[in-house]
Order: C-alpha cells, then sequence, then structure tokens
C-alpha cells in the first residue's frame, strides 16, 4: 500500500493537497520515509511532477555513502515503485486518510495507555493531539465526477428497454425493461398472473420472439398447466382450436419454444435460483410464486423473510445479469377493487416493494350476474404501475385479457 501512495505523491498536483501535516512521514517505513524526503526537495525544487527514475537519481546523489547491502534494498524498492501505476486520486485520498488516521489513533492509544499505567497523570496532551490534526481527520476529496452529459445520459437510458413489453397500453407508460431488473407482480387469485408473464414472454413480439433466453420457475402450479398457457399464448389459438390445427400451431409454437424453458420448482429456495441462473444465464426468470422460493435464515416475523427474499432475487438479478418477475398475491384487502397500492400486498406491506424497480398490480371488475344468476369476469384488467424507478410514470391502466389464449392486449 506504502508503495502505491509514494508511487502518487510524485504527481505535483496531489502531493501539493496532501503535503505537511496531512501526509506525516510515520505513515511510511523507515526506507520509504527516505524516498519520500527526496520527492519532497525535487518537488519543492522543480516545481512540477517527478518520475521514479528521476526520484532514484536523486536519491542515489543525495545518499553517496550508502553500502552495498543498502543500495540493493533501495533498487529493489525503486523497481516496485516503478511497476506501480498511480492510484486514482479518490482512492489514493481514502488509503492516505486511512493510514493518517491510523497513525493519529496510535498517538491516542498510547497516551491513553500511558495514563492507566500512571507514566501520565493528565490527558491534556489529548487535547493537544486533536488540535493539531484538527481538521485533517476530514479528507479533501478530489472526486471524479459521473458523467451526466446529454449525450451520455440519453444512452444509458436508452439501455433500460433492451426486452420491449407487447402490451400497447402498457408500452405508453413504459417501454421495456433490461438485465438486472427486479419486477414484482401482484394480483388476487384467478385474476390472470401467470397469463399476464406467458402474454408478455410468448405472445406475438414478446421477449421471447426478440430473443431473449426466458425461464420460468413454478412452484404453484403444474407444468402442463402453465406451459398450456405459453403455447395458447404463442399460437394466439385457445386449445380446442390447437387440436384442430396441430401442424399450424407448431409452426406458430416452435420458433418461440426454442427460447422458453420451464421447471416445477416445489420446495425449492432462493440458492437453487441462483444456481439456475449462474448455469443457464437466461435473460429472463420468472418465480412464479416468489414468495414460496425460501431464503435461509431466521426471521421475527414473516414480512421479514419475505423482504430478504425480494433482496435475494434483487441480488440475483443484478449479479447474473438478467430480469426478474417475482410473481406475488394480494392480500384480501385488494378483493374487488380496481385501484390496488402496495400496502396491499400479501405478507409485505412495504418490504418487498422496496426491492422493486418496478410494481405491477393487476386488478379485475367485480363479476357480474348473469340472466341465469350465474356470476361471470368480463376480460377488462387494470394494471396499476405504484412503483415505477424507470419512467417514473405511476398510475393506472385498462387492457384486456383474453383467458382463452392468456393473450394481454390493449
Amino acid at each position: 500500500m506504502e508503495i502505491s501512495l509514494i508511487r502518487s505523491l510524485m504527481d505535483k498536483e496531489f502531493y501539493d493537497e496532501h503535503k505537511g501535516s496531512k501526509c506525516p512521514n510515520r505513515l511510511f517505513s523507515k526506507d520509504i520515509q527516505k524516498i519520500k524526503f527526496t520527492i519532497d526537495k525535487a518537488i519543492e525544487t522543480y516545481g512540477r511532477s517527478v518520475q521514479p527514475n528521476e526520484v532514484e537519481a536523486l536519491f542515489l546523489t543525495q545518499n553517496p555513502t550508502l553500502t552495498t547491502a543498502q543500495k540493493t534494498v533501495y533498487s529493489g524498492l525503486f523497481a516496485s515503485i516503478k511497476k506501480e501505476s498511480p492510484m486514482g486520486k479518490d482512492i489514493a485520498q481514502e488509503v492516505l486518510s486511512k493510514l493518517f488516521r491510523q497513525v493519529v489513533g496510535e498517538d491516542i492509544a498510547n497516551l491513553g495507555f500511558d495514563y492507566v499505567n500512571g507514566t501520565k497523570s493528565s490527558l491534556e496532551p489529548l487535547r493537544s493531539i486533536l488540535d493539531s490534526y484538527g481538521e485533517d481527520f476530514i479528507p479533501n476529496l478530489n472526486i471524479e465526477w459521473d458523467d451526466i452529459s446529454l449525450e451520455t445520459l440519453m444512452a444509458k437510458n436508452s439501455l433500460e428497454t433492451k426486452w420491449g413489453f407487447n402490451i400497447p397500453s402498457l408500452v405508453n407508460y413504459l417501454e421495456g425493461i433490461n438485465s438486472g431488473h427486479l419486477i414484482e407482480v401482484g394480483a388476487r387469485p384467478n385474476t390472470g398472473k401467470t397469463s399476464f408473464h406467458a402474454s408478455l414472454i410468448a405472445s406475438e413480439n414478446g421477449f421471447a420472439s426478440q430473443g431473449a433466453f426466458c425461464i420460468i420457475l413454478c412452484n404453484e402450479e403444474h407444468t402442463h398447466r402453465v406451459g398450456s398457457r405459453y403455447l395458447t399464448a404463442a399460437t394466439g389459438l385457445n386449445m380446442y382450436q390447437i387440436k384442430d390445427n396441430l401442424t399450424r400451431a407448431h409452426e406458430l409454437y416452435n420458433p418461440v419454444k426454442k427460447n422458453i424453458k420451464i421447471k416445477e420448482a416445489y420446495n425449492k429456495d432462493m440458492d437453487w435460483v441462483e444456481s439456475i441462473c449462474k448455469t443457464y444465464k437466461p435473460d429472463i426468470v420468472v418465480l412464479d410464486m416468489g414468495d414460496k422460493f425460501k431464503t435461509h435464515g431466521t426471521f421475527a416475523r414473516e414480512d421479514q423473510a419475505l423482504k430478504a427474499n425480494a433482496i435475494y432475487a434483487r441480488q440475483i438479478a443484478k449479479t447474473h445479469g438478467c430480469a426478474m418477475f417475482y410473481m406475488s398475491q394480494l392480500s384480501a384487502e385488494a378483493e374487488g377493487k380496481v385501484l390496488l397500492n402496495q400496502s396491499m400486498m400479501e405478507g409485505s406491506r412495504t418490504g418487498k416493494a422496496a426491492e422493486a424497480d418496478v410494481m405491477m398490480l393487476i386488478a379485475k371488475n367485480p363479476p357480474v350476474e348473469t340472466p341465469n344468476g350465474e356470476e361471470k369476469d368480463d376480460m377488462i384488467r387494470h394494471i396499476n404501475i405504484v412503483k415505477n424507478k424507470l419512467s417514473g410514470w405511476h398510475g393506472k391502466f385498462v387492457c384486456q385479457l383474453d383467458y382463452l389464449t392468456a393473450r394481454y392486449s390493449a
């Protein structure tokens, strides 16, 4: 560390900001202190940054009585210095600050030791130590600010839509998603959660047809049930139509199917999910249902466990470069309502929501009674975007679900 720091001190700008009491010789070992003394003299004399070979030449000139053994030691030190590139100014600043605080801490610890052992009768010298270093405890930072030029911001934000949504009414407010995003989707039972991700992935212009490799991990329904929704979403045909048109169904389904993998995941945990992502490197992962993939640990309350799950899901998405859909149930509070909010998430009013980049909550109209006394759902679905760190828009829009083909449309 001191070799890297001494190399950085050869830069005049960095040296000027940290010379004197901010960089006392005591930070360095005895041999390095002598090299620093040469750097001090060189920069003061020539008023510019110096190179390691220049410092070495000056050092040998200033120390003509070195023994052969000493010359060997210093030759090795200068060889190490020459191999080092100057640290970034922010890193060098942090290293210097930590070393400086260690030195001051040693002074304070030694004073305390002497006081406890009776060799010092007063802690008054402590005041002198703190006064002498004073503001030097607070480092002067040389921050390399992030680029927020118009061109950079436009380029970076264009990456937010690597995988575009295929529901026109949704695209009006949120164009798409990218690697590392966590999208939490909540709804009451029998509202259309599974159809929602099947439609986004498998139907016309969905993620799969865009080239995204998608993995669906389901621990609530069997593969054949989830798979049938993907089949109908991909073909636009209901199961009866597919049965009567197998050739056409193959033509429509096979190009999409190659980018879709489904696996039943009963009693699996989040460690297993991460292993799947590490091994198969998907672009998009669906956890249906996310809350049922447990995270190891001891939690006093259910909401803490669910928050830990969401944190792990987000970590997996970031680490393994995939977008993750985390499907959830809504509490009974959401039943019969079309305006939904984050607090209606089952078991976790705020914990899971805090981790999401986007949170969509799906509602349907209350069932209507038919002339023969039966209750029937209509095709209207209300999509509430209650959290949106991507485009910033929050609100509700309406679309339709054809439950026979598992397709959402405007």
